[in-house]
């Protein structure tokens, strides 16, 4: 398999903690800055060009969250992150949509405001993605409560969107004292293996975060 991504994309993290899970073996086509040949693969792939993209065989798939239902299907390992039961499953995949619609989102939301040039930026719109962060930390805060994992017990495809989301968000918008479960969840995110080796990768690209990495994890 090829996987089309880069290490300091949230999305592409998402799916690299997948791959790690389960030892999958795979091809990495780093999308970096001024490789015009592995760019013009890509597009050609997905015209909409967002990442990550998996193409396995005559199969090519975008999104990430489809990337890691497509890899437990036909490419399974040890860890299973999508339940077989469907009732369990169900609450995985809300977990998984709840992590990218509100706080991945709202979080890229003020992170390309930044990108923008001073005279085209959205001070009303990055406000309301700070205020989606802090109703998203809110409700986790009292969904954590005595779980170990974003779904219960289990490591799963929630807590694959979970990591990049809390992390990058963090940065942004502080999570604070104020959500001692979501804290201590993102400290449990970052120890475990796979999430840590996909940070560990993406290390070199923080000097190209807008917003200025701050100097910890």
């Amino acid at each position: 398999m090829k996987l089309y991504a880069h290490p300091f994309s949230s999305y592409c993290q998402k799916t690299l903690i997948a791959l790690y899970e389960n030892g999958t073996p795979f091809e990495y086509r780093l999308l970096a800055v001024g490789d015009a040949q592995i760019a013009a693969e890509h597009a050609a792939l997905w015209p909409v060009r967002k990442m990550p993209v998996l193409v396995d065989g005559d199969r090519t798939l975008p999104e990430a969250s489809i990337i890691i239902e497509y890899l437990g299907l036909h490419h399974p390992g040890p860890v299973r992150l999508v339940p077989e039961d469907p009732r369990a499953a169900l609450e995985v995949r809300f977990m998984d949509r709840f992590f990218d619609n509100y706080v991945m989102t709202p979080m890229q939301k003020i992170v390309f405001d930044r990108l923008r040039a001073e005279d085209s930026r959205d001070p009303a719109g990055v406000a309301d993605a700070r205020t989606m962060l802090d109703t998203a930390y809110g409700w986790l805060e009292k969904t954590m409560n005595g779980r170990t994992w974003a779904a219960g017990g289990d490591f799963s495809l929630a807590d694959c969107a979970a990591g990049p989301s809390l992390f990058y968000a963090d940065w942004v918008h502080p999570i604070g004292e104020r959500c001692p479960n979501v804290r201590a969840y993102r400290q449990r995110l970052l120890a475990r293996p796979s999430f840590a080796r996909a940070v560990d990768e993406a290390r070199p690209y923080r000097h190209y975060f807008p917003l200025g990495a701050p100097d910890r994890d």
